[in-house]
This record gives C-alpha cells, structure tokens and sequence, in this order.
C-alpha cells in the first residue's frame, strides 16, 4: 500500500500491482479499495494497475468539507503518481465522476476512459430522487441512524424494493456498510439528482468506452445516452450481467479496449 497527498494535503491510499502502462481504477461505494481488488488482480496482468481508496474512505484521509472539485483533484495526483497519463476505469457512480473529471480539465490526463454503467436517471426512465434525498441523509446522519441512511440509498437511489432492503438489514455484511454510512452524503453530492449534464458529457473529447449488462433497462439506456452524448464513444453489452459485475467477464473487455 502506498499513499499520496491530494491538492488540499488529504492522504489517499493506493494499492499498485502488475506492469506496464497506468490504469485507474475508480471504484468505491460503501466501502474501500477491497472492493476492486478482484478486477484490479486481472487487469494487472497487463497493465500498472492503480487501485485507490476514495477520501473518507479505508486508510485515505478526509478533509472537510467535501467537494466534488477534491475527488478531482484526488485523481489527478493518483494519476500524477502513476507517471502524469493514465487509462482510467470508473464503475457506477465513480463513473460519473470520471467523466466530470475529463470534462473539468483532466482530459489531457485520460488517454482513454471505461465506464461501467453509470447510473443516470433519465426523464421516464425510472422513478427519480425525493427533492431532499440529501437533506434526509444529513438528518439520518446527525441522529446516528446510520442503517436507516443505506436503507434510502438503495430504495431510493438504486432502486431495490423496500422488503428486500430490509431483508438484507439483517445480513452479516450490513453493519461493515453502516461504518460507510456517512460518505453517501459525499456521493449525494457528487450525483445530485443524478440527471444527465449532457453538454458538459459532450465536452468529453477522451476516447471512452460505455459499458452495460443489459440487465437493468434504465441502466442500459442510461449507457446509451452517455455514448449517444460522447463525441469518441466505444459501446459494449455484457449480456447476462447485473449491475454489481463479474470481474472475470469485464476484464477481457476492459484490455481489449485499453491495449488496441
């Protein structure tokens, strides 16, 4: 593990393994790096993989107050660590962040970008967010009712049904969640109401690849609308997987786009 100071002096810690050129990964909702550890491993064997924990997030520091400009800016130093250019990969929400960063100044940076189905919501294309979905989290927040916040985010934001959600408050991995709790404010932030900043997206010159599983209709046309707004836009569909991806399937992808 190693780590590096971000613009503001916020720690950032970094898992890097294999050889050859940098790749980015960006993941990290309710949880750390961990959670891109397995694809990280596959993609290692071709490239100098760069695995990050997000500011408040596992051993990386967190500098208040949260903003969307210091995610930013965390990456770039993670890419300025790995040589000053990179590939970078985000998966769901981290998606959205790396298309906000090539399109706020990183694009130099970004020799080539890989979204994993970044979740915009789309007019009709699925319920949207309370109007103060935020402010319920701060609420929860302030009153320690830290379960209660995953539960909005995944009714509201991911869209789960209610009774499966409270289901799952009974799972082993609930309570490592819940220690998380309080970055998915920092996610509201980051997100908004999760509508598509479609000339911003345009202004995205990187060459990127959007990826989808084809399993969540308001994802994939999501994934379209990011390829449709993009002006050098790859599209893939990985039949048969969900949102929470295999690896195994989406490295292969991930190389071939990355290498050629």
């Amino acid at each position: 593990m190693g780590k590096v100071l971000s613009k503001d002096g916020t720690p950032i810690a970094f898992d890097q393994s294999g050889v050859g050129e940098p790749l980015i990964v960006v993941g990290g909702v309710l949880g750390d790096r961990s959670q891109q550890a397995p694809l990280a491993a596959l993609l290692s064997a071709h490239f100098t993989v760069f695995n990050y924990d997000r500011r408040g997030h596992g051993e990386s520091g967190d500098t208040p107050p949260y903003a969307i400009e210091r995610e930013i800016e965390d990456l770039d130093a993670i890419i300025s660590e790995a040589g000053g250019s990179a590939f970078v990969y985000g998966t769901s929400g981290l998606g959205m962040l790396c298309l906000e960063a090539a399109a706020r100044g990183l694009s130099a940076e970004i020799k080539k970008l890989a979204v994993w189905e970044p979740p915009y919501f789309l007019e009709g294309a699925r319920p949207p967010l309370p109007p103060d979905y935020r402010e319920q989290l701060e609420r929860m927040l302030a009153e320690g009712r830290r379960g209660d916040m995953i539960e909005l985010w995944m009714t509201k934001a991911v869209g789960m049904p209610p009774e499966f959600v409270a289901q799952m408050r009974h799972a082993p991995f609930w309570s490592a969640q819940e220690a998380f709790a309080h970055t998915l404010v920092y996610d509201a932030i980051l997100t908004g109401d999760f509508s598509l900043p479609t000339e911003r997206i345009a202004s995205v010159t990187v060459p990127t690849l959007v990826i989808d599983g084809g399993e969540t209709l308001w994802l994939s046309q999501a994934a379209q609308a990011v390829a449709d707004a993009l002006p050098h836009a790859q599209r893939r569909t990985l039949k048969g997987q969900p949102h929470n991806v295999d690896p195994e399937a989406l490295a292969p992808v991930l190389v071939e786009f990355f290498a050629s």
